[in-house]
């Protein structure tokens, strides 16, 4: 008789304590676009997605193409799905697209991963920036390593891999999935397709777009932290939650290749507030440009040796204006700006490396500014002075008396003493000044072409 009554009241409470707070059937589904490298402003979005699929008590889909990102980034947008009271599920789509190294991190953390026939996903080993050191197990193969010591540079470089294996196989046994292939995908950097990932348990279901993908998660049962649900998409228009203007905005500045633009147009400009004071408008723009190009390098993995060697360029280029050391320091300006554009970014980034041809195009367009400036400063010092006691010479006289050799002349309204460099001249000549000084001047008979 006890038993029978705990029974009952067991299913009592399973009765009237409910699994999840989303409805039945017809479940709202809001969609996130992720694409591109994973930034701080991405997870920025992520999270503002997910919190508003929460508020539209919705199936949440993130619809996935990166190349990898930052771990930080990467760790925001996993903290906020294990925290979800909704469903996420990562789709990794259009075709083609590819879910590569921190993108494979979100997949194993989402409630429910989902790929598209053509694509892949893998390659998620860590990126460590060391003083050279390799990672453990590769250009040391069939050496022998007690000879050899470990440098610290590899011994953090283990350090940084183990903790991605654990961070990735914790995320494969809360999500029940493959978890000895997500350590050779941090280990070993191995990719997979799509149906193989299906094969070897990776991730739960392929699905040709995203219509296929809500029949597929019909009926599936997921485990959020307030209990389990199971998912029925409702069969009208999902909603696609896109970026906001200001997310869009800091998007697309947060690239190594605009930052070197916006910090190059932000120093020209600069420049020229500077060399014409009361512009204004120079100097506005430069300092909003540099402001841009900061935060955009904010956001980015900075080799700070090459940030360092383009702001060494833009000081040469600044001092061969004033110093004018006839183009030399231009030179070594063009050549501390290529070498510190191109190291600017760390090479365990290829997807956020800088072009050589903007790099090229820059250095040009920076050395051909400078260059035309230092050349407008040197005609300028050469030019004759037309003003003061050195604005006379080269001018032309007549001659007040007879000059045998000295008399004096009317130059520029006045009566000037004179002295003839060339024998005597008669009075009423035209002479040419050669020299001035003190109150007295040298002259010469001028000549035709002078007159």
């Amino acid at each position: 008789m006890l038993k029978r009554l705990l029974l009952v009241f067991l299913l009592l409470l399973l009765a009237i304590s409910p699994l999840s707070s989303l409805p039945d059937k017809d479940q709202p589904v809001d969609v996130l676009v992720l694409s591109g490298a994973i930034l701080p402003i991405t997870a920025t979005y992520v999270i503002r997605g997910i919190d508003q699929a929460e508020r539209d008590n919705a199936i949440c889909v993130i619809q996935m193409d990166t190349p990898g990102g930052l771990s930080d980034s990467m760790d925001e947008i996993i903290k906020k799905i294990n925290s979800s009271t909704v469903p996420v599920v990562v789709y990794v789509y259009p075709h083609g697209a590819r879910a590569a190294s921190a993108g494979t991190y979100i997949m194993y953390a989402a409630h429910v991963a989902a790929m598209c026939p053509v694509s892949n996903m893998g390659s998620a080993h860590p990126v460590f920036i060391g003083g050279g050191g390799s990672s453990p197990g590769k250009e040391d193969e069939g050496k022998d390593k007690k000879e050899k010591p470990k440098s610290q540079d590899e011994i953090m470089s283990e350090k940084v891999t183990n903790d991605a294996v654990a961070k990735i196989k914790s995320l494969a046994e809360k999500r029940h999935r493959n978890a000895q292939w997500a350590e050779k995908a941090v280990r070993e950097s191995v990719n997979i397709t799509a149906s193989e990932a299906l094969k070897l348990n990776v991730i739960d279901l392929v699905a040709e777009n995203m219509d296929d993908l809500l029949k597929k998660l019909d009926g599936r049962v997921v485990e959020l932290p307030n209990g389990k649900v199971t998912l029925h998409p409702g069969k009208g228009p999902y909603k696609t939650i896109p970026m906001s203007s200001i997310e869009s905005f800091l998007a697309v500045i947060s690239n190594p290749s605009i930052a070197l633009v916006l910090m190059s147009i932000g120093s020209l400009a600069l420049i020229y507030e500077l060399a014409s004071p009361g512009a204004i408008l120079p100097g506005i723009v430069g300092v909003i440009c540099l402001i841009l190009a900061f935060y955009s390098l904010g956001s980015l993995p900075i080799n700070y040796a090459g940030l360092g060697l383009v702001i060494f360029s833009l000081i040469l280029f600044i001092a061969d204006v004033f110093a004018t050391s006839h183009g030399f320091l231009t030179a070594g300006g063009i050549i501390s700006f290529i070498l510190g554009a191109s190291m600017l970014i760390p090479a365990g980034y290829p997807y956020l490396s800088v072009s050589w041809y903007l790099i090229g195009a820059m250095a040009l367009t920076m050395g051909g500014f400078f260059g035309f400036v230092i050349t407008m400063v040197i005609k300028a010092q050469r030019k004759k002075s037309i003003t003061g006691r050195e604005g006379l010479v080269g001018s032309l006289a007549e001659a007040r008396t007879d000059l045998s050799p000295e008399g004096t002349i009317f130059l520029m309204g006045e009566l000037w003493r004179a002295r003839s460099v060339s024998g005597t001249i008669s009075k009423g000549s035209l002479v040419k000044v050669k020299t001035v000084k003190g109150l007295r001047v040298t002259v010469e008979p001028a000549k035709e072409e002078d007159k």
